[in-house]
């Protein structure tokens, strides 16, 4: 006998649990299959709550937080351990655990724990260590198998010295030196985390500056505040053509670069790119195409080749963020089910990155806005004019507005500072709703708070923009 389900979810991560959820609310019979012991996939297990998580325990224990208040001295706490360091991380991932198995719970979804893999376009096979293995099918099936680290052959990985994001995690002590090769986004995490920990970081990057998807400023102020406040020596445009490991009861690793340069380190992060978790999942067999990095294929409505799967989350690629993951597999079980109610995923996407400091972005940047030939203005507001941001020690952040000239529609936002991914959910707001500047200038911001600052990077585009057409008449004057 072969169980029948409406729907058949690969995946118990952001995507799978909420495409369970979003379906199971309507009324259909879930089942959801996990390979690993816990939901949550890499963004409870491996990668983004572990990696927030670990980057304010390092916050906690460095006191960067307060270096720049009066009085207050920035200093590493003393016989810091990796228990001291995991602590935290471990109590808030039990926590996400237990969360998400009482969303799944409460929507009578269906668990089974096991390696999927596809039978036919409607039928799931499911293998467990010691365990017999069961055929279920179902109407539609649900690809959210996410990704994981991008591992060359060429790279001799022994999760030890030479490690990914996720084996770092499992270090057994915070190494001296730690060497990350790739400039994205969770190399710079983890660079800034350890760093703040007093780990001499090194960061190599093959290209002309770090997280180039930012807005330029943004990015030269990230790589600026890693180097004088941390201490990171950032290397661009540089690229590693050998690691080897040495030593016997100490081990360590060297880095030579294709210049010749030689770098020694005790654990080398080599943090370039992912590609999607979909092999031995039968998807070739069934007529489910994936792209050369392993990347499942979908349409607008995130349906696969085979018409009865679909796919989203990390699987998928691009954006692989996990609030975009989560719609997306909403998005993708409307459609299967034909529900009305969600048609497609917002293309207003915040974007987080939770280095030292704290960079988020929305919309246009912009280079991205020059590209498009874009006729824009900006407009910024540093966190150092702001109580605010003197109160808690912030001096360097900074709000950057960009907006069309010729209306002040708001194309784009990019924050650097305390707090950067919480405020820019207004600047998101403002664009999904079309506004213009005008919003910051006439809404009442609290005071003190960052917030404010917002206001002050709208009235510094007026005046921008006041002084590019200070030739033509009638020009209202701009106040502040």
């Amino acid at each position: 006998m072969t169980d029948h389900y409406d729907l058949i979810v690969i995946g118990a991560g952001p995507a799978g649990e909420k495409g369970a959820a979003q379906a199971a609310y309507f009324g259909k019979k879930v089942c959801l299959v996990e390979r690993a012991p816990k939901p949550g996939g890499a963004a409870v297990n491996t990668g983004t709550i572990p990696s927030k998580t670990l980057r304010e325990t390092s916050l906690y224990f460095s006191g960067l937080r307060q270096r720049g208040l009066y009085g207050v001295e920035y200093h590493i706490k003393p016989d810091i351990t990796i228990s001291d360091f995991m602590y935290r991380e471990r109590s808030v991932v039990d926590a996400q655990w237990q969360r998400i198995e009482e969303n799944l719970a409460n929507h009578h979804v269906t668990v089974i724990q096991g390696a999927a893999r596809l039978v036919d376009a409607h039928t799931v096979e499911v293998s467990r260590y010691k365990a017999e293995t069961r055929r279920i099918s179902g109407d539609f099936i649900l690809l959210a198998s996410g990704s994981h680290p991008l591992r060359p052959d060429t790279i001799a990985f022994d999760d030890e010295i030479i490690v990914d994001s996720d084996s770092l995690l499992t270090l057994s002590e915070i190494p001296g030196r730690l060497i990350v090769i790739g400039g994205g986004v969770i190399g710079c995490e983890y660079a800034s985390t350890f760093a703040a920990l007093g780990v001499r970081v090194t960061v190599i990057n093959a290209r002309e500056r770090l997280i180039t998807q930012l807005d330029a400023e943004a990015s030269e102020a990230l790589q600026a505040d890693m180097t004088r406040r941390l201490g990171v020596q950032v290397l661009l445009n540089a690229e590693a053509a050998d690691i080897r490991v040495h030593g016997d009861d100490r081990k360590y690793a060297t880095v030579t670069l294709t210049d010749g340069t030689a770098l020694d380190a005790d654990v080398v992060l080599y943090s370039i790119g992912r590609e999607g978790t979909t092999k031995d999942m039968g998807l070739e067999q069934v007529g489910v195409r994936t792209n050369t990095r392993a990347f499942v294929l979908v349409d607008e409505k995130f349906r696969t080749t085979v018409p009865s799967v679909y796919a989203a989350g990390d699987v998928v690629g691009f954006p692989a963020l996990a609030s975009t993951s989560m719609e997306q597999a909403r998005v993708a079980m409307c459609h299967a089910f034909d529900l009305k109610y969600k048609e497609q995923v917002s293309p207003i996407l915040p974007y987080g990155v939770w280095t030292i400091p704290e960079i988020a972005m929305v919309g246009e940047t912009e280079e991205s806005a020059i590209a498009k030939g874009l006729s824009i203005e900006i407009g910024k507001s540093s966190f150092r004019m702001n109580p605010r941001g003197q109160i808690i020690g912030d001096l360097d952040g900074f709000v950057k507005l960009v907006f069309r000239r010729d209306d002040q529609t708001l194309l784009g936002c990019s924050i650097v500072g305390e707090g950067a991914c919480e405020l820019i959910h207004i600047a998101a707001s403002v664009l999904h709703f079309g506004g213009t500047i005008d919003y910051f200038i006439q809404a009442v911001f609290n005071y003190p708070t960052l917030s404010d600052a917002y206001k002050y990077a709208a009235y510094d585009g007026l005046q921008r923009l006041a002084k590019r057409h200070s030739s033509f008449k009638g020009l209202p004057s701009i106040g502040a």
